[in-house]
């Protein structure tokens, strides 16, 4: 697959002009602008074709300064353009054939959305499928059906979930790997539910006003709030643990 130099959505990713990197040192360039970026996302972006790494012969990834820009462009125009991945493929495609492509305009996605029309291309649309979520959270059918169980990853639709979901499905794994299983994660569950909650009376009113730039307000006050959340909720974890964490 030809990589394209970063474009579009914002600006170039930093990354190492020359060399070869592992997956982890991807992930590391790609949280100076992406802090939550996962492996587990690096290796569903694969999957679905949008990056090809090198391999070397025993199997390990190795990525390139282009792979690494690549990858910055996908997770810009997911992040800022809210554009699912079978549209970012089709620009990345018109792209490499030296075509000119317009995306979508960003105010005008948003303004949609919170007015309740259809939006093709808007966040409802980064959704993935259960094999898709099964192969990138490298778990398997009963795995799933017990989270499911417990709550900590519900579908969107018949066999389809949110792309958020492959964050929580490797984070819960990361989690059970030291022994926290996930009936133990109800609580915090509940917890994020009851925050969520609090989120939403303070947008709501913006969801519902009559002027457009109100309603597209919202999805900026709805981002703010939830980031504020979670820092608090960190600091209150570290406060209770009496512990710093880098």
């Amino acid at each position: 697959m030809p990589h394209t130099p970063s474009g579009g959505a914002g600006h170039g990713t930093a990354a190492p002009d020359t060399g070869l990197m592992s997956i982890g040192t991807v992930l590391n360039v790609l949280r100076e602008e992406f802090p939550e970026v996962t492996i587990s996302k690096i290796r569903f972006l694969e999957s679905e074709g949008l990056i090809e790494p090198q391999r070397t012969p025993s199997g390990y990834r190795k990525f390139s300064a282009a792979d690494v820009e690549r990858l910055g462009l996908v997770l810009r125009m997911q992040r800022d353009l809210y554009l699912p991945l079978k549209v970012i493929r089709e620009h990345l495609a018109a792209m490499e054939r030296g075509e000119a492509v317009l995306l979508p305009a960003v105010g005008r996605q948003r303004d949609a959305h919170t007015a309740g029309e259809p939006v093709a291309d808007g966040p409802t649309a980064a959704r993935i499928g259960r094999e898709q979520l099964l192969a990138a959270a490298g778990i398997d059918e009963r795995t799933l059906a017990e989270w499911e169980s417990y709550g900590l990853l519900t579908q969107v639709e018949d066999g389809v979930y949110d792309a958020e979901a492959v964050t929580i499905a490797e984070l819960v794994g990361e989690l059970g790997r030291h022994g926290i299983e996930p009936r133990h994660l109800r609580a915090m569950k509940a917890a994020a539910d009851r925050e969520a909650g609090l989120v939403e009376q303070v947008v709501a009113p913006l969801r519902r006003h009559r002027n457009p730039q109100t309603r597209a307000h919202a999805e900026a006050r709805t981002k703010e709030l939830a980031g504020l959340t979670v820092k608090l909720h960190a600091a209150l974890v570290r406060t209770a643990l009496g512990v710093r964490l880098p």
